[in-house]
């Protein structure tokens, strides 16, 4: 029994190390190896759920039975594209994304700037916690917790109340489009909530970038005579814009893409992650929602050609 065990180890051995020397001698089939699982889960649930999505979104539905007509048609895309009201969702949250996106790169540069320039090693510990922090939380606790701030009672109102600034809060809510009767029914509220959600999202690839900025530059462009401002718009500014690029990426996309908060804050009216979310669920015309759905992609990849040449992908 011991003489078997003991050839059988043996084997299991010269069979182990003959398997090893295959993949020393070839390191391009043990890294396509290592790369086939993940590969077949990229290709298999994400490439082909979206394949899955296109294909829908060539269908179209009876308007009588309210069935899936499953042959290739554009008759959906030309629902999309023709109808008012839904150019009118795609174009209300394009300006919403544009509008975050700008708000959270006015925010979130000197947030990072004094991150990577001047804070002490302890101060800047405290502004990684303080960042990220939020992003702990869970998601719909927070977009909640918002809607209790922004209510007519809440404590913001409250705050603006106790320092004079009612009147403020009421021009601002009677400002045509983005006005409400309250800043929770009002897309100024939506505005708020969605520049909190994802500003952590940009100031940490501009913190990124501008710790990459040797600081032998702006001593160099000190010492040739150029002052703070120029040396931050001709040296700074452009090495950090890279990360500006790459935070646009995350939070443009996130706001594209969300349904949640303009679910719960905001003023009547859908967005594209609405629009996907009730075609698909209450309507049951999931032809519609794909179409929708193939908006977003379209509109990021576009944003991603544009941002690719200032060299955001450098900077993720």
């Amino acid at each position: 029994m011991n003489v078997v065990a003991g050839g059988a180890v043996t084997a299991a051995a010269g069979w182990s190390w003959s398997f090893s020397s295959f993949f020393y001698r070839r390191p391009n089939y043990y890294l396509l190896l290592l790369l086939v699982p993940p590969l077949l889960w990229f290709g298999t649930v994400y490439l082909g759920s979206l394949v899955a999505l296109l294909l829908q979104s060539f269908y179209a539905i009876n308007d009588f039975t309210a069935e899936i007509v499953r042959e290739p048609t554009l008759a959906t895309y030309k629902q999309l594209l023709t109808q008012p009201a839904h150019i009118d969702i795609v174009l209300r949250t394009l300006a919403m994304a544009i509008a975050v996106t700008i708000a959270c790169a006015f925010i979130g540069f000197p947030v990072a700037y004094y991150m990577a320039r001047y804070a002490t090693p302890r101060m800047k510990t405290f502004f990684y916690i303080a960042v990220l922090l939020p992003m702990w939380t869970s998601y719909l606790v927070k977009v909640y917790a918002w809607r209790l701030i922004l209510a007519k009672q809440g404590i913001l109102t409250w705050f603006l109340d106790s320092i004079g600034l009612t009147s403020a809060l009421d021009t601002v809510l009677t400002t045509p489009v983005i006005g409400g009767p309250t800043l929770t029914s009002s897309y100024i509220g939506m505005f708020i909530v969605f520049v909190y959600m994802w500003l952590p999202y940009m100031i940490l690839p501009i913190h990124a970038a501008l710790e990459r900025v040797p600081r032998s530059l702006l001593q160099a462009s000190a010492d040739l005579g150029a002052r703070p401002g120029q040396t931050f718009r001709n040296v700074v500014l452009p090495l950090a814009f890279p990360g500006v690029a790459a935070g646009s990426v995350f939070t443009f996309s996130l706001t594209l893409g969300d349904y949640i908060i303009p679910g719960v804050v905001g003023a009547p009216g859908y967005f594209i992650g609405m629009m996907v979310y009730q075609q698909q669920g209450t309507a049951g015309n999931i032809p519609l929602a794909a179409a929708f759905s193939v908006v977003p992609i379209v509109l990021i990849a576009i944003y991603l050609s544009i941002v690719k040449r200032f060299g955001a992908f450098d900077a993720l």
